[in-house]
């Protein structure tokens, strides 16, 4: 898939706000640093299309982006969020799973995970979630240019054991790296091959 245009479309607080129309939609999650902002951008060839920041946390509402006029990609609020009361995460907690429920255009979440730390239990809680729920879902492993490629394969294959206990059937995986644009035409060419069947 190539991206001729990315372009910033409408931040919801909640789920009835988001667009009216019906086109197909991809969203993107993970925790708090996981690099998320700098993959959408990578994706989407676009520096500055997802406000990149140091700060953990900084997306607080539902950012739709139209892409080829076709597409929606939406970046979500991360979760295990960092320094925030209680209340404020009880409300990202609902908005983002009040998204991921009640949103029909929703065709998939991208999780996405740090390729270098062991399998987190918010990660995989989040994934038991998803599964328990009938999301169609994926994962994206990101900062793969901060490892090896074995060091890689390993980390990928250490994932797919672990959620093995659970799970009969895994999920897609793609290994990624915003820095050097790994994993960028497996990305999109998954979203091109489900908007065609989705059609």
């Amino acid at each position: 898939m190539e991206i001729k245009q990315a372009e910033f479309s409408l931040s919801a607080p909640v789920v009835s706000m988001c667009p009216k129309d019906t086109k197909p939609e991809y969203a993107f999650i993970g925790r708090s640093n996981v690099g998320k902002s700098s993959l959408i951008n990578m994706l989407t060839n676009n520096r500055k299309l997802a406000k990149t920041s140091a700060t953990p946390g900084k997306t607080l509402l539902i950012n739709h982006f139209i892409i080829n006029k076709e597409w929606y990609l939406v970046d979500l609020p991360g979760y295990g969020y960092a320094k925030r009361s209680k209340k404020e995460i009880d409300r990202l907690d609902q908005m983002i799973r009040g998204y991921i429920l009640q949103r029909e255009q929703l065709v998939n979440v991208f999780v996405l995970v740090d390729i270098r730390l062991e399998p987190q239990k918010i990660d995989l809680e989040f994934i038991e979630w998803l599964g328990l729920s009938s999301v169609p879902f994926s994962i994206i492993f990101t900062k793969a240019d901060k490892l090896t490629p074995n060091k890689c394969n390993q980390a990928v294959d250490g994932y797919k054991k672990k959620l093995s206990e659970t799970w009969e059937e895994l999920p897609p995986m793609f290994v990624t790296s915003a820095e050097k644009k790994t994993g960028r035409d497996d990305v999109l060419n998954y979203i091109e091959g489900i908007n065609k069947s989705v059609k």
